[in-house]
Parts: C-alpha cells; structure tokens; sequence
C-alpha cells in the first residue's frame, strides 16, 4: 500500500512536470495538456485516485497551495502599474464580477434547471479567473503591457473576492435566506477586508522590515517568508472563512511595493514554487472527475458554457470598459480571456461534498458543472487567445526581435541589417549621442541605465526577445543578460566575451554569471572595434544551391565572421560559442566581412 502511494505521488508530479516540458516545446496552453493528463490518470485509466492518496488532507493541502500561488501573484502587482488603469481593474473585480454573477445565475436557472440558491452559488463560484490559469496563458499570448496589467491584476485580486463571495453565499444557501443571512454577509464582507487586509498588511511590512535590517539569514530567507505566507492565511482564514486568500494578496502587493529592500530572491523562489504547485494542482483535481459525472453533461451543459464565452464575459468587460481610453480591439481582447482555474475547482468540490451531506439534491451537479466550465474555458481560450491577440493586434506569442545593450556606432550597423530583414530591433544606451545618432538613423533607441524598471517596462512592450549585451564593459554586459534572463530566458541573452578569453577559461566559468558568448571566444568588443576600424562591413547573402555556405566562405575568406542566420519561416538563430547554426540554401546569413 505505502509503495502504491509513493508511486501515485511521484506520478502525480512527473505527469505535472512532463505537460509543463511538452506545452514549452511545442508552444501550447500547458494548462491544456495539465488537464489531459489529469483525465487521464484518474477517469480514463484510474491509476491516480486523489481522494484515497490524500484523503481528508486533500483540500487542506489545495488551499494552503492556492494561497502560496496568490502570494506569488500579489509579488507581481506593482502599483506603478495600475496608471490610467486602475479605474479599468476596480470596475472589472466589482461592477464586471456582479455582472458574470448575474448572467450566470441567470443561465444556471434557465438552462440546467438549478434552484435559485444553488444557482447563485454556481454563478459566485464562477466570478474567479485566477493567477493558476492567467499568468501561464498570459505567458504564452504576451499581450502588450497595458493589456497584460489589466489581466493580470484582475486574474488575481478576483480570487479572493470569488472565494469570499461563494463562501457567504454558501452561509445564505444553508441557513435559506432572511434578513439574518444578509445581516451575515456584511459582517463577513467587513471581517475579510478589514481584519483580513490588515493581517496581510502587517505580516507584509514585518517582513519587508526583516529584509531591511537584514534579521533573516539568506540561507533561510524564501523558507521564513513561505513560513509567514502560510500564517499570514491561516489566522486570516480562522478569524473569517476564507479571507485568508485576501490576506496573501495584500501581504504580496505590500511587499512588492516597498521601496528599498531587495525581493528577487524571494520571487524567483515563489516563480518556481508556482509552476510545481499549478503542475500537482491540475493534476489532482482533474483527476478526481468521475465517470459518473458525464451524465450531468448534456446539451444544456453546453449551453451554459457558450453563454459564460459570449454572453457575460464580454457584457462583464463592455460595462467595466466604458469611457475608459481603450480601443476597440482592445476591448475585445479582454472579452476574450476569462479561463477558470483552481479556486473555482476547490471551492465548488468543498462546497458540493458539504452540501451532498446536507441533503441538498442539486449539490451532485455542482462540482461537474464547474469542472465542464473550467475544461472548456481553458480550452476555448487556451486555443484562441493567442490567435485572438494576434488578429486584435495586441499581442506578440513570440517575439523574435532584438535588444541591443550599447547605441555605438557598429551596434547601430548591426541593428541596421537586422532591421532590414524585417526584425524588431530596439538599442538601450546611457549615453544621449549616440541614443540621438540611432534615432536620426531611423531605429529604435531608448536613453537610459537597462537596469531601471522604466527601461524594463519598454523593454516588455517592445516586439523582442533575446538580448546581445554588446558595450565594452563585460561586467555590464554579464549583468544585463543575468537580469533579463527571467524575461527571455537563458536561451536568449547573449553578450561578447571579455578580452582575451580562452575557449578553456570559457568552458569553466559559471553559466548563471554571464550571458551565451557571441559570435566566437576571442570575438571581443576590442577585436570587433579593430575589425570595424580597419573598414570591415555587416554583410547580408541570401544563400542559394549555386551560392551557398561553402562559396560564401570561398569568397570572403576565413576572416569572415558570421553572426546571425535567417531560416525561411523567419526564425532568426545567433552563432555563439556553444552553438553554430547549418546555413542552408533559402536562409539568410548576416556577417562581418572585410571589404572587398
């Protein structure tokens, strides 16, 4: 039995982590194949059965999980953020909740026959988006920053109000109504922002002021604050049911937005926190469907489904979006991006096993209606969001564009041929004339250190996606790649290696210190600026069967230098020291080459 419960567990989190590696690989919604192989190991085969390997710890364990991934997502909310959207993200989590609570009442009752009480218990289930499912897809679509913002505050700070909503409607179901039960909902209401907000403010500046007097150990720092997370939701949660998922959020955006302490650690820590709890979260609560349940799937069903899609989503965004300065295709994105996710999954499983033992006849249809409305949201929105962004023009899944650290002026020629091959290109550079001289050139230049959040904030908005580090200070150039490896990924931060760098000295330095190095180990900013001054040019052949890499070679000679190579379906590749892309005929290869 212990073996057959260490084998689940495992399989649990290698299925979690498989979907999240094939979902990367293959450029999918990874919350998609998370549900699939949750179906899969529970209601298909029945190798994973949640409730025997967890038992009563089950939804302990989800919502000590959620609160953790709520926390995480307050990190993430700066407020600097919420300028000339605030009043967009405020109209959504209130008049837009109450609206797709209305409308879906409405459609629980008309169409699949619930009883008031039970429908508007659904329809407060069903307000929650969440961070589980938003910022994964948020990932894949990459709206632009406006966009992305109001996603993504919504997606979180509803969460907590959903819970709390079908918490108190719960109370109103069981005790069936009267002026006591709304007497009950507003105390309930006043305990989670009241007591439920100051926890979380308290608990986040005690650990904001912990950081800054430097009280907590690094080696123990994530573990204390994952310690402090999960009392801050605990306490909440004892004093009013549920608020403590308020409590996470608020202690997230207060410590987000502290000023003088530093949190990355603590971030990066909760990044990779999340993506293990999300991957488990998927899997076990996909896995607890029944076969049973498809019964209550039926036309109706459907139905109710499309009207959520088409129905109260966009009647949600077009009252919350009025007067509010965004465009019209703008406006239709945000209709279009309202996916369910783990709240709604645990709250309605707690709710639906309380109610079946309460005596409630609909409380059966509860958990399968909500699993129906998460599936297909995700679905829905999984495989047409990121089509929907780019038709709307708000989005860019994949950017292949370049930020070029250093505006001097044979990185503007650089820049230069690649933006003639129709590649987004954006130089950063702390010195105004050169800044000027690339702007008078017709590219796109930012004046200012890379390192500062307005630099970052452009860079996000910016169609790029890998970065070359190409200034001749290489401890600049190491930092950079190391700071926006979190946005690109290690893949695509590049920088020239330091002067008199071995292929030896390269191979036994640490990876995390620095950026992929550039073009060749001995290809410094030294040697590229000797290049340059002795009349060397960027080149750009198209290779063809007649011309192809060999008689490139054979005409430029050994001093050529290749930089990057353009397939056909306009992936661009760099050639670096650990990687030399095959030039094949169709693909474009941008060079240095001597003059002719």
């Amino acid at each position: 039995m212990r073996e057959e419960i260490s084998i689940s567990l495992a399989c649990v989190i290698i299925l979690g982590i498989v979907a999240q590696f094939v979902a990367w690989r293959f450029r999918l919604p990874a919350i998609l194949l998370l549900l699939l192989f949750g179906i899969l190991a529970g209601p298909v085969t029945g190798y994973v059965d949640p409730d025997t390997l967890f038992g009563n710890l089950l939804f302990p364990m989800v919502s000590l999980a959620v609160a953790v991934i709520l926390f995480e997502g307050g990190l993430s909310l700066r407020l600097t953020d919420l300028k000339g959207i605030g009043h967009v993200v405020w109209l959504l989590v209130t008049v837009g909740a109450l609206t797709t609570w209305v409308v879906t009442t409405c459609a629980a009752v008309w169409l699949l026959k619930f009883d008031l009480q039970m429908a508007i218990l659904l329809g407060a289930i069903l307000i929650v988006t969440g961070p589980t499912v938003i910022i994964p897809l948020l990932r894949h679509v990459r709206p632009n920053r406006k966009i992305g913002s109001i996603v993504k505050w919504e997606g979180i700070i509803i969460d907590p109000i959903g819970a709390l909503a079908a918490v108190l409607t719960y109370e109103a179901v069981r005790r069936g109504g009267g002026n006591h039960t709304f007497h009950v909902i507003l105390l309930g209401l006043g305990k989670t922002i009241l007591l439920g907000g100051g926890i979380g403010v308290i608990c986040g500046h005690a650990v904001a002021r912990a950081i800054q007097r430097f009280w907590l150990p690094e080696l123990l720092q994530n573990s204390i604050v994952l310690v402090i997370v999960l009392a801050c939701y605990i306490i909440s949660s004892h004093i009013q049911a549920e608020s403590g998922l308020f409590a996470v959020t608020v202690m997230g955006i207060w410590l987000a937005n502290q000023k003088g302490i530093s949190i990355e650690s603590i971030i990066h820590f909760k990044e990779d926190l999340r993506v293990l709890l999300i991957s488990i979260l998927f899997i076990v609560l996909s896995a607890r469907l029944k076969e049973d349940s498809l019964v209550h799937i039926q036309l109706s069903s459907l139905l109710f489904l499309g009207v959520l899609i088409f129905m109260a989503r966009p009647a949600a965004v077009a009252l919350s979006t009025l007067r509010s300065g965004l465009s019209l295709r703008e406006r239709l994105f945000l209709a279009w991006m309202a996916p369910r996710g783990i709240v709604a999954a645990a709250v309605s499983s707690v709710f639906a096993l309380r109610l079946i033992e309460e005596g409630n006849p609909d409380a059966g249809r509860l958990m399968p209606m909500t699993f129906l409305v998460i599936v297909g949201t995700v679905t829905f929105y999984g495989l047409t969001a990121s089509l929907a962004g780019r038709w709307l023009g708000v989005s860019q899944p994949h950017p292949q564009g370049v930020l070029i650290l250093g505006a001097h002026h044979w990185a503007r020629e650089i820049a230069q041929a690649l933006a003639k091959t129709k590649f987004a290109v954006t130089l950063v550079d702390t010195n105004w004339e050169k800044v000027n001289d690339a702007r008078m050139e017709g590219l796109s230049a930012l004046y200012g250190n890379v390192f500062t959040p307005r630099i970052i904030s452009e860079v996000e908005t910016a169609s790029v996606g890998r970065l070359l580090a190409l200034t001749i200070n290489s401890n600049v150039n190491s930092l950079a790649s190391v700071q926006y490896s979190r946005l690109f990924g290690n893949k695509e931060v590049y920088q020239l290696p330091p002067e008199g760098k071995s292929d030896e000295t390269a191979l036994m330095e640490s990876a995390e210190l620095h950026g992929r190095y550039l073009f060749g180990s001995r290809v410094s900013y030294e040697y590229l600026g000797r290049r340059f001054l002795q009349g060397a040019i960027v080149k750009t052949n198209t290779l063809t069967e007649e011309f192809d890499y060999d008689a490139f070679r054979g005409r430029y000679g050994e001093h050529a230098l290749p930089f990057f190579l353009i397939h056909e379906d306009h992936q661009l590749e760099v050639f670096t020291t650990d990687y030399t892309p095959e030039p094949k005929p169709g693909d474009i290869l941008i060079s240095l080459v001597d003059p002719a």
